[in-house]
């Protein structure tokens, strides 16, 4: 079993794909080919994605049952102590603003008299 999920790419390569895929949703693709033909199918889509993104998640052997690739995406499988884990990019913290002058509750005191 297999889900291959595209953004962003042209029309023709998701007419390609339902030739061996099911598409349930729009970009969303599901089936069950042979190893081989997933292999086939992910390179033909990374070839074509162009400025597109793409996810494959298929079935495997391991402890997890699955396998993920990405081709253009943010997140990236991490092999955490034998687990695959999808590490999200690193936020940019929010910079310290901290405001000069008088405090809001000292103006409002002020204020009062």
């Amino acid at each position: 079993m297999m889900v291959l999920v595209v953004t962003a790419c042209p029309a023709g390569l998701r007419g390609d794909l339902t030739k061996w895929l099911l598409e349930i949703s729009p970009g969303v693709f599901v089936g069950r080919p042979t190893a081989r033909m997933r292999d086939q199918l992910w390179d033909h889509t990374v070839a074509l994605v162009k400025d597109g993104r793409a996810l494959l998640v298929y079935q495997t052997n391991n402890e997890q049952g699955m396998e993920c690739r990405t081709h253009r995406h943010d997140w990236q499988p991490t092999d955490y102590e034998g687990l695959t884990l999808m590490m999200r990019p690193h936020s940019r913290p929010l910079e310290n603003r901290r405001r000069t002058g008088w405090s809001k509750a000292r103006n409002m005191r002020r204020a009062r008299r």
